[in-house]
């Protein structure tokens, strides 16, 4: 009797649906470097600064599977300064990403909370500074948002199976005010991929960013632009030939009504009677080449023509950014990197901020129309 108990409980055990298997993932990755700028107020400044090719973080994700091709995930993760311990995204706890959802491998994946747009996961990836090269070169004041200066919150987001090289998704970020309209956000991107080739494309809007502290777009003070709506298209391809991949980006941003104070990545742009609009269009090359498996060395270029329409005038400065790096990896999860970056303004003058140099990621803006910044930097995978 004992001996048939005994073989019904393995039966049974073993009958126990593999799809109750569950996995959580502990992972994090430290950036840590010294910045040399050689014009910030019309002061050289050296600096260590933490979060540039990367954003420093630590995280959990996980899964549980459902079984029939779904699953359950979930992933929160923190950003946080090296050098202060203080956190990052304005001192929120979880301020890169905090989401749950399910996931069906016919039709795709829907994540409901604080998550990335889908300029972010589709078209930044074409991007140097969305790629391989992180904050320094990130186009002008990251005005197109691919280098993912803003999340957004009370976000549901749905991304599609993969279709014969072919993904698409977007978001929809709820404003979780009484005017529904009110600082809400909503994005579409997709990307095609087929051997060497990556084309990909993104629109953002978002209706009054950071008007109200629970809306879609309000990061305690890392939103890009304070604006009655803000508009992003882009469109981007990369191509690998060998040991090459080089790419060509091209973006459009246009921020209608920005406030008389205008928040921008962490400047403060002072303006002079009423500005009505600010529009930025930024044209991208980069190249990366894998010398061997451990190092590689990249270039970019952005030509970014401004618009500056205010009741004074309308402006076109224009702005030419180069970029350099070269990185080797010390072993699996740890690389050091170089990294050089210069700006200059150039054309119409519009008497405020933007007609400074700004090396995104530079203490502050340069006294002139030129800035360099220089940044050696160890980076650990965990």
């Amino acid at each position: 009797m004992k001996q048939k108990l005994l073989v019904a409980l393995i039966v049974a055990a073993s009958a126990v649906p593999a799809f109750a298997q569950s996995t959580v993932t502990l992972y994090g990755l430290i950036d840590e470097g010294l910045d040399y700028t050689n014009n910030v107020g019309g002061n050289k400044v050296y600096e260590l600064q933490s979060g540039y090719a990367q954003g420093s973080r630590w995280g959990l994700k996980g899964s549980e599977d459902l079984g029939s091709g779904v699953r359950t995930l979930f992933q929160i993760e923190s950003g946080f300064n090296v050098n202060s311990g203080k956190l990052g995204q304005g001192g929120l706890g979880f301020g890169r990403q905090a989401f749950v959802g399910l996931s069906d491998s016919r039709f795709g994946t829907v994540t409901l909370g604080r998550q990335y747009d889908s300029l972010v996961d589709y078209l930044a990836q074409t991007t140097a500074n969305g790629n391989w090269a992180g904050y320094l070169f990130a186009h002008p004041y990251d005005n197109d948002n691919t280098d993912n200066s803003f999340r957004v919150n009370n976000t549901v987001k749905y991304a599609s199976p993969t279709f014969a090289g072919f993904q698409f998704g977007g978001t929809y970020s709820f404003s979780n005010d009484t005017n529904f309209a009110n600082n809400r956000q909503y994005s579409l991107g997709g990307q095609y991929a087929n051997g060497g080739l990556l084309v990909a494309a993104a629109y953002l809007q978002a209706n009054n960013p950071s008007a109200s502290a629970g809306g879609a777009v309000n990061n305690g003070g890392d939103e890009n632009f304070l604006a009655k709506r803000l508009r992003i298209f882009g469109g981007g391809v990369n191509y690998t030939f060998g040991s090459a991949t080089a790419g060509f980006v091209y973006t459009k941003t246009d921020i209608t009504s920005p406030l008389s104070t205008t928040y921008i990545s962490g400047s403060i742009l002072p303006t002079t009677g009423t500005l009505n609009a600010l529009k930025f269009q930024n044209f991208e090359l980069n190249l990366k080449y894998q010398f061997t498996p451990a190092f590689y060395a990249g270039a970019q270029y952005v030509y970014t023509l401004e618009r500056f329409e205010a009741s004074s005038g309308t402006e076109s400065p224009k702005i030419h950014s180069v970029g350099l790096m070269a990185d080797y990896n010390l072993s699996k999860r740890t690389d050091v990197y170089l990294q050089g970056a210069y700006q200059k303004v150039a054309g119409d003058k519009t008497n405020t901020a933007l007609d400074l140099a700004y090396v995104p990621g530079a203490a502050d803006a340069s006294s002139t129309q030129n800035q360099f910044v220089i940044r050696a930097a160890i980076r650990h995978k965990f």
